[in-house]
């Protein structure tokens, strides 16, 4: 403590030296210009001596408010705790500004989670409309599959709806269609059916003299017809 004070002194003694010997200075250049002033002969150094005692002026002024400034009164204790007062001060700013740039990325943070969320929210909802679009497509075909059958034979039997559904699924006409179906239903009937009707054909004039024949004895008759060898 005694040495505090003891450099405190020391400081504002040395000011108070300077400013004495500013103030020396400037009566002797006051002294200068006032014995100018009395002897003619002397050059004239007015204007000189006027610009240096401003200065002095001025430079006693500055030592002035020196030797008034708190600085000066100041201990090395109080000037370490002005210093570490000003450092937590600004240790404090920082820690305000880390603090506002944190609470700003968890704000980003948790924006980023939230779309984050709504997308897969939003994927899964897609994905789930998928699926009910899918299932909804094989029900529907499953429906249509095993009800149109139902409602066609419910119809009345002069509609043909049928007959009518065989033909549109066959792309064929119903003729057609009805030869195509009893052909993969039996091969074998099917052959037998042809064969029969190209025998009629082929002898169609003696089939008609018979049928005429039994209907004039009113009962069966023999008729003689001709079968051609197969290929």
């Amino acid at each position: 403590m005694a040495d505090e004070d003891y450099g405190e002194d020391q400081a504002a003694q040395a000011f108070e030296n300077l400013r004495a010997e500013v103030s020396l200075m400037r009566r002797a250049v006051e002294r200068l210009a006032a014995e100018r002033a009395e002897v003619p002969d002397v050059p004239d150094y007015s204007e000189t001596l006027g610009v240096i005692s401003r200065n002095l002026s001025a430079t006693a002024q500055r030592v002035d408010a020196l030797v008034k400034s708190p600085a000066l009164s100041l201990t090395p204790e109080e000037t370490g705790r002005q210093i570490d007062a000003a450092s937590f001060t600004g240790r404090r700013e920082d820690h305000r500004l880390f603090l506002a740039a944190k609470q700003g990325m968890d704000e980003v943070a948790a924006r980023l989670g939230r779309h984050l969320q709504s997308d897969i929210a939003a994927g899964e909802q897609r994905r789930r409309l998928g699926y009910a679009g899918l299932i909804g497509l094989v029900a529907g075909m499953a429906v249509w599959a095993i009800l149109p059958g139902p409602i066609a034979r419910a119809m009345p039997e002069s509609w043909h709806w049928p007959e009518r559904m065989a033909e549109r699924t066959l792309a064929m006409p119903m003729w057609d269609g009805g030869q195509r179906l009893m052909t993969v239903a039996s091969p074998d009937a099917w052959r037998a059916i042809t064969g029969a009707a190209t025998l009629a054909r082929d002898n169609r004039d003696a089939i008609g003299a018979c049928r005429t024949a039994a209907a004039r004895a009113k009962k069966a008759v023999r008729c003689t017809i001709e079968v051609k060898a197969e290929e």
